[in-house]
């Protein structure tokens, strides 16, 4: 659904927000609308994957995540995307770190540090500066609800779980990634509950937002419906 910006250059490219679950397939499906339509795609899940990854490198006493030492990190940290062959790349410190935010540990622990107010307060800022000019697409939990309310159309992807855990499953094993399936669902769950009910931007459907539940729709079928709803 559009809405009005009465401040908004009419050459200015639309600003779109995808929302939704875990592996729904958001980041590929922003991709593929943004290729079609010449915007920029932003997934702002890996950003908040790099600042679990950081976590995890720097900042990790044997069994959780130190925040103190988190916290204290955050100005020094250089996070963002590149142009790559295969589209934008996510560096860390000047390291590419696309693979490495898709490992096990990162999955297992990226939804802890998203809950965190002091992470989703240094990352907002970060995402509206991407949006600011218009023409993205960007993808992730909170977009169309607070990090882009604005969003000229949002929509909300759903499926089912057991579909959602097949499609990361295979994702892992696609990139060489040794992954048991009912581990993976189970991660799914407890990151679903957590997303949801975080007090900070929690995980839920803006309100002129459209539901899309692609259980079981192509990559294809489901581009086609968000290109119809974009005029």
């Amino acid at each position: 659904m559009k809405k009005k910006d009465k401040t908004k250059n009419n050459t200015q490219k639309p600003n779109i927000a995808i929302d939704g679950y875990s592996s729904t397939g958001k980041s590929s499906l922003s991709k593929a609308v943004a290729k079609k339509l010449g915007l920029i795609p932003i997934d702002t899940g890996a950003l908040y994957r790099g600042i679990t990854y950081y976590a995890l490198r720097h900042c990790f006493d044997t069994k959780q995540i130190d925040f103190s030492c988190l916290y204290k990190a955050l100005p020094n940290i250089s996070l963002g995307f590149r142009k790559s062959q295969t589209g934008l790349a996510l560096f860390l410190q000047g390291k590419n770190i696309s693979k490495e935010i898709r490992f096990p540990e990162v999955s297992d622990h990226v939804s802890l540090v998203a809950k965190e107010e002091i992470i989703r307060a240094f990352l907002l800022k970060t995402q509206r500066n991407m949006a600011s000019v218009g023409g993205v697409i960007m993808d992730g939990r909170d977009i169309g609800t607070t990090v882009l309310p604005d969003a000229d159309y949002k929509f909300f992807l759903t499926a089912s779980i057991e579909e959602r855990a097949k499609r990361r499953f295979l994702e892992l094993l696609h990139s060489g990634i040794k992954a048991d399936f009912s581990k993976v669902k189970e991660n799914l769950i407890a990151r679903d509950k957590m997303d949801s009910e975080r007090l900070v931007a929690p995980l839920k459907k803006a309100e002129e937002a459209i539901e899309i539940d692609n259980t079981v729709l192509t990559e294809k079928e489901t581009v086609d419906i968000i290109l119809s709803h974009i005029k």
